[in-house]
């Protein structure tokens, strides 16, 4: 393998991990789900629905936001019915955001949706290479640089 094979990986992620790749792909996700849910919101409902419930701080370690701003969204996800807060078991003090029954039946409507966007742009290609694909993908994913450190 060559070094340009690394760059062009490289520029493909780079547009892929760019905020406005991930607004318009969330903006998709969430169209017609409520007024709450939104591509702002979307990835306190997705990182819940990952972590199962967390505090606002540690759920924004694991999502890229600052405590403050999960809190916000998480107020208008709470108010729309989509997630609870509760006790941390842990540590009296402290609150976890969970998700509801409501919060989860959304994040499957958006796992769904992205599962449909990505079978549409795949439907072209002979089946053996979308199967290729999502091995060789999920390979990356697992042990290439991306890949989460063991605990």
């Amino acid at each position: 393998m060559n070094n340009s094979t690394g760059q062009d990986i490289a520029d493909a992620l780079g547009i892929l991990l760019r905020r406005s790749t991930r607004a318009r792909l969330y903006t998709r996700l969430t169209e017609g789900l409520g007024e709450a849910v939104d591509d702002l919101t979307y990835p306190v409902l997705s990182g819940l629905a990952r972590t199962g419930p967390r505090s606002a701080a540690d759920l924004g370690r694991e999502i890229g936001l600052d405590r403050t701003t999960v809190t916000r969204r998480a107020d208008r996800l709470e108010q729309a019915g989509l997630l609870r807060r509760q006790p941390d078991p842990a540590d009296r003090r402290a609150t976890l955001l969970a998700l509801t029954d409501d919060g989860h039946s959304t994040v499957a409507a958006t796992r769904q949706r992205l599962a449909a966007a990505i079978e549409d742009s795949i439907a072209t290609w002979p089946q053996a290479d979308a199967q290729s694909f999502a091995r060789r993908l999920r390979r990356f994913v697992d042990q290439g640089p991306f890949a989460a450190d063991p605990d």
